[in-house]
């Protein structure tokens, strides 16, 4: 087994790597969304974005094995692996089939329903929204086909194919957007039957380097009844999770619709995607450090694993509020350099989305740790009778005819809940002291952001809105938030190993 100081190695490798791929495919990303915007429309991109919403939603059913299959595999490996890798990975692929030909039958009838009777279209869009329906759906089969072969690759570790894949996927979305400007057909088709094509093409990628690389993703059909009904029993209790998590994002995003029309849910659209560009920076670092939590666990090594757990918390904390302090601050200059048209509660829909995510990413690594047990019952239940109440408040307030933002009050009240009871779950399920975190985490997260605002908003209080103060005050955050990490969100050791790191690069060269 590899040593803790080589594990934490690897983990940092993995990260900068990742950290790379992401800088990259969100710069490329956001220019995209610009484009894409812009060469859509206000209302084609809002009739995008709830159709694929609708799609989005089967997902509920789809991510709940994705998790388990990233769960056993990467177990298996904590436990020195074997041929019974093989059969996990087999075995995935056949449930992923049966579960992509369900969801294609369920979303043609549900879809079709839903577009003729529920959804709000603009006047002479239902076809262009019906072929949406239909690139979304294959693309959605195609993607859940992959998850098995994604899933080989991160519980290997091997983060440097990630990246590279990663970086190619956004480069054929910048062609697409690209080809959207001089393409004479109909835009929002076009953008959907290609969307599908890259999924294609990243399938068969992800697929020929597993075949060539490890041995276990050489499919074998098999039958083993234990281990279906193991990996299916664990993915029915994930299964209420993600029910929770689509009802709090696509199915909110139906409710806009329905009461708001599509100009609501382009500006959901936009703050979801400037949203998860942020956010990418935050989950390549758990992705990097998930599998040793599992492995942790798996091996035994409780007390590292804890240490993971706070690490790996107050960390993604730490690197999100240093990329999301400029863009709070400085929304509407962000908005305005980013996009020709800033549809109608774009800056708050953002604001508000940065609040719930920041309280979103502090569970990540408790989630994986628990998941890492394969005893879920009690966690799923007690986690998903909180979450699951956005979806009925959302309605209930758009109904007493509260405004738009309000589902984003809601679902952050709720985050906040569910981060108090993990932690309680956390210490039934895998002794880890809640005062552990409090001390560790919490604590140190607290200092680190009372104290980093102050001098952000003074700036956006004494000047004016312009370019320049948008440069300023980005430089400010970063540098005041990136000192306050190190010197209050870090340990002594932490800064310590982080000195030493960089002095031995140093000397290398």
């Amino acid at each position: 087994m590899a040593t803790e100081q080589e594990n934490n190695k690897r983990i940092a490798k993995n990260t900068l790597l990742l950290y790379v791929r992401t800088m990259f495919v969100m710069a490329v990303s956001l220019f995209t969304s610009r484009v894409v915007l812009n060469a859509l429309g206000v209302e084609d991109f809002g009739t995008y974005n709830v159709v694929g919403g609708f799609v989005a939603m089967f997902s509920v059913i789809s991510g709940a094995l994705s998790s388990s299959i990233s769960r056993f595999l990467t177990f298996e490996l904590g436990k020195g692996g074997g041929e019974k890798l093989n059969r996990i990975f087999s075995t995935s692929v056949n449930i992923q089939i049966v579960i992509g030909a369900v969801v294609f039958i369920l979303g043609e009838i549900a879809g079709l329903w839903f577009l003729n009777y529920k959804a709000n279209i603009p006047d002479g869009r239902l076809i262009a929204a019906v072929w949406v329906l239909q690139c979304s759906l294959i693309a959605f089969v195609v993607n859940l086909v992959s998850v098995p072969y994604n899933a080989a690759i991160i519980a290997h570790e091997k983060m440097k194919v990630f990246a590279y894949i990663g970086v190619l996927e956004a480069v054929l979305k910048l062609l697409v957007a690209y080809f959207l400007y001089i393409s004479s057909w109909d835009k929002l088709v076009t953008y959907a039957v290609l969307l599908v094509l890259i999924s294609v093409i990243i399938r068969l990628i992800y697929g020929i380097y597993c075949h060539r690389n490890f041995s276990e993703t050489r499919y074998k059909f098999c039958y083993d009844k234990e281990l279906v009904h193991e990996m299916t029993g664990f993915a029915g209790w994930s299964f209420f999770t993600n029910c929770a998590f689509i009802f709090n994002t696509q199915g909110v995003n139906i409710l806009i619709n329905v009461f708001f029309g599509v100009a609501s849910n382009a500006a959901r659209g936009i703050a979801v995607q400037m949203e998860t560009a942020i956010k990418k920076f935050v989950y390549d670092f758990t992705t990097a450090i998930n599998p040793q939590i599992t492995k942790n666990y798996a091996a035994g090594k409780f007390a590292e694993m804890n240490k993971l757990i706070c690490r790996g918390s107050r960390f993604s904390y730490l690197l999100f509020l240093i990329f999301a302090l400029p863009f709070i601050f400085e929304t509407p200059t962000v908005l305005k350099l980013w996009l020709n048209v800033v549809p109608e509660h774009t800056v708050a829909f953002f604001r508000l989305t940065i609040i719930c995510s920041v309280l979103d990413v502090l569970g990540n690594t408790g989630y994986t740790a628990c998941m890492a047990t394969g005893k879920i019952k009690n966690y799923v239940l007690k986690i998903t009778s909180v979450t699951c109440l956005a979806f009925p408040l959302s309605w209930l307030a758009f109904y007493l005819e509260f405004p738009v933002e309000s589902c984003y009050v809601i679902l952050a009240f709720l985050y906040l809940i569910v981060d108090v009871v993990r932690l309680f779950l956390m210490k039934q399920m895998l002794g880890f002291p809640p005062t552990l975190y409090v001390r560790n985490v919490f604590f140190r997260i607290s200092l680190v952001t009372i104290f980093a605002i102050p001098l952000p908003l003074l700036i956006t209080q004494l000047m004016d809105q312009t370019i320049f103060r948008f440069f300023v005050n980005a430089i400010v955050c970063v540098l005041v938030a990136s000192f306050l990490s190190f010197f209050l969100g870090l340990s002594k050791n932490e800064r310590i190993a982080i000195q030493n790191g960089v002095k031995s690069k140093i000397l290398r060269k």
